[in-house]
């Protein structure tokens, strides 16, 4: 593959909702770009984008793939996204790479759940759009439409490049607006077209849909405002020129048409790319260097300056790392420094990407992306320079929305799972893996219940693990209600020397507090240095309470009498004793349980309102707050018992068509309803 300056490098993310064609329209692409001799398709497992086992049998894409194309002496490097709201970890990451995003649209379906979220994560981006409406060939396509629903859901900023000639099966090309020249489509799936005048029929239309565009463009530009009022005719150098920079500052947002699957529509979308889209010259990034900022110019004499934004394993050649160079060049068989890590890393063979394929290179410049093998010490969002300490903003990934505890089959999948977690912790930074302290079960989170396991049926085939996902179970807490007064005598006479040590404690409840322990012996019943092993003894007794084998907290303990022996007493049997009577005082206060109450934020629009406020009263919720946002969206805060939310992103995108998202963090603990907890000590004894 051609090394190309950074004014020929165009770094574009292909988003879309599930099944509006967008893995097609990248087959399409590189057909179009001679990179393939035939397209592949989703259905057959055989595009180049979907290469693990798991997309193949799934036919959707779960990590993004860098495509490299070629096309009119330029290099469209394109990024192929997860169409699965579950897999917004890699939509982020390629996002954070890339000048602009390609949205693509089914013609049918217009606007759709995952057509609002891409939009929205690139909005919050500042990141650039064009709207690729695909499928113009199909039962109900709908151009007019289509338009009319994105401008609702997005503004008047959308506006179309292109109008269509015939629609459904009889769509046979477009018009250019701006050069105002039809493109008729051959027809053989070589997508290729042919110039011609533009049909009568079509004239009003299009001579609506141009004026349209040219307001759009020139509203941005008060000299081409006031030539555009007084009738001057503008140049389409002029308005391709003011387009691109409208497209830039996101005050427009381009519209082109086709049809993927058949092939049209595809070269004029990639002519579009060069002709409109911000190359990576013009990318401005900034790094942090030495507590200051600075912009990184795309230089490629420049000191070398990049990012990693993908980890993968791959089976033959080891941990691969997907970088984008914002400043220098980087050769193969040299040396990089991981600023984030403090580490310098030997570089072997440097690659570009095209599914399976790795297209060896001699370097990768300014602009570019590319991969290389075995960087043992890089991660997601370290950046990587040749030794100077510069650091690049990292990829902010979104909330867990979903946890699941795993368990391995047998002692040989436990020897084998923490490596394993570790290396998919590694892939998909946007999956945590953690041990819940209290009840020891090792943790996966992630973006939803399909996220989740997805990833665990990927572990297990490549690591040869067998494990089970199961439901976490709540971190509940024991305490008292009541003061109460206890007293263990544990004596024990062998032969010998014995053991003898006796206690009276005296527990209260805390309003809010963890544990305290206080003395108020007199008379020395008990000798001043066995108080610490009295204390040890019931901070044994405080890690597994005797009602459900929880931690015990809110509690007071007071030793205030008891007894000893001369010859028999000693540490391990006050310590004994503190621990048998501290667990007896326990259940003698009016014990109850403790359970984590959770600050939540549901994000919804006002159309689910009732369904969701319902459930969450179902759900023992108390709603502290609401908000209306600019965006239409309502901001619904609650505080909800943990053991209630377990399965809420599943029900969540149940109830809202897949709209509404949530986050949750811990907030306090409260008192389970006394009706709950005989249930829920019951269920817990039974599982032991």
């Amino acid at each position: 593959m051609n090394q190309y300056p950074a004014e020929r490098v165009f770094n574009v993310g292909v988003f879309s909702h599930g099944g509006a064609g967008r893995t097609t329209l990248v087959e399409a692409m590189l057909f179009d770009s001679g990179a393939t001799s035939r397209r592949g398709r989703v259905s057959l497992g055989t595009t180049a984008s979907d290469t693990d086992p798991e997309e193949i049998k799934r036919h959707i894409s779960l990590t993004h793939s860098v495509i490299p194309i070629e096309y009119n002496d330029c290099k469209i490097n394109v990024i192929d996204t997860p169409d699965f709201a579950d897999f917004g970890g890699d939509v982020r990451s390629a996002m954070r790479v890339v000048e602009a995003a390609i949205i693509v649209v089914d013609a049918s379906a217009g606007v759709e759940v995952g057509t609002e979220q891409v939009w929205h994560n690139a909005e919050s981006l500042g990141l650039p759009r064009l709207l690729f409406v695909n499928k113009m060939d199909r039962e109900h396509a709908d151009f007019r439409g289509a338009l009319e629903a994105m401008i609702a859901a997005f503004g008047k900023r959308v506006a179309p490049l292109q109008f269509p000639i015939g629609q459904e099966e009889n769509f046979r090309g477009i018009v250019d607006l701006l050069a105002k020249k039809a493109l008729v489509f051959t027809k053989d799936g070589n997508g290729t077209y042919e110039e011609t005048e533009i049909p009568a029929e079509l004239a009003d239309d299009v001579e609506f849909y141009r004026q349209t565009l040219v307001e759009a463009i020139a509203e941005h530009n008060e000299e081409l405002t006031m030539r555009y009022l007084e009738g001057e005719e503008i140049s389409d150098e002029e308005l391709h020129s003011e387009l691109h920079k409208c497209f830039e500052d996101g005050s427009v947002v381009p519209m082109v048409l086709g049809a993927a699957s058949e092939n049209l529509g595809v070269q004029p979308l990639m002519q579009t790319i060069i002709d409109v889209l911000p190359s990576a010259a013009e990318h401005k990034e900034i790094a942090d260097v030495d507590g200051e900022p600075m912009e990184i110019i795309a230089d490629p004499n420049g000191d070398f300056v990049a990012l990693a934004f993908k980890t993968q394993a791959d089976p033959h050649v080891g941990k691969v790392t997907w970088f984008r160079v914002y400043s220098g060049t980087l050769k193969s068989s040299s040396t990089l420094f991981n600023a984030n890590k403090g580490k310098e890393e030997r570089v072997g063979q440097l690659f570009f990407n095209r599914g399976k394929d790795h297209l060896s290179t001699d370097s990768v410049t300014a602009g570019d992306i590319g991969g290389v093998s075995k960087l043992e010490s890089v991660d997601t969002g370290d950046t990587l320079t040749n030794g100077k300490k510069v650091t690049l903003d990292g990829i902010r990934f979104p909330h867990s929305a979903f946890t699941a505890s795993i368990h391995p089959a047998s002692q040989n999948d436990l020897d084998k799972l923490s490596q394993a977690l570790q290396r998919m912790q590694d892939e998909d930074p946007s999956l945590k893996i953690s041990r819940d302290p209290d009840t020891g079960d090792v943790l996966v989170s992630g973006m939803g219940e399909p996220h989740v396991q997805i990833a665990v049926e990927r572990m297990k085939r490549r690591s040869n693990i067998e494990v089970t996902l199961g439901t976490p179970r709540v971190p509940y807490r024991e305490t008292i209600q009541a003061q109460v007064k206890s007293e263990y005598k544990h004596k024990k006479q062998t032969g010998g020397a014995g053991q003898y040590g006796h206690v009276h404690l005296e527990l209260e409840p805390l309003a809010d507090g963890d544990f305290i322990f206080a003395d108020r012996v007199v008379g020395g019943a008990v000798p001043k240095n066995f108080f610490p092993a009295v204390e040890k003894g019931i901070r044994d007794a405080l890690a597994e309470g005797p009602v459900a084998g929880f931690p015990v907290v809110n509690v007071k303990a007071t030793l205030y009498d008891g007894s000893y022996h001369d010859v028999d007493s000693n540490e391990m049997a006050f310590r004994i004793a503190a621990k048998e009577a501290f667990k007896k005082g326990i259940l003698a206060g009016q014990p109850t349980l403790l359970e984590p109450i959770m600050d939540v934020r549901v994000i919804i629009t006002e159309q689910f309102m009732g369904d969701v406020m319902s459930d969450l009263n179902t759900r023992r919720g108390q709603v502290t707050g609401m908000d209306t946002r600019d965006d239409g969206t309502t901001v619904i805060e609650a505080q909800i018992p943990g053991g209630e939310i377990q399965r809420y992103a599943t029900d969540l995108r149940s109830m809202t068509q897949g709209r509404g998202t949530y986050e949750a963090e811990f907030s306090h603990y409260q008192s389970v309803p006394h009706h709950m907890v005989e249930k829920i000590v019951a269920e817990y004894k039974k599982d032991e």
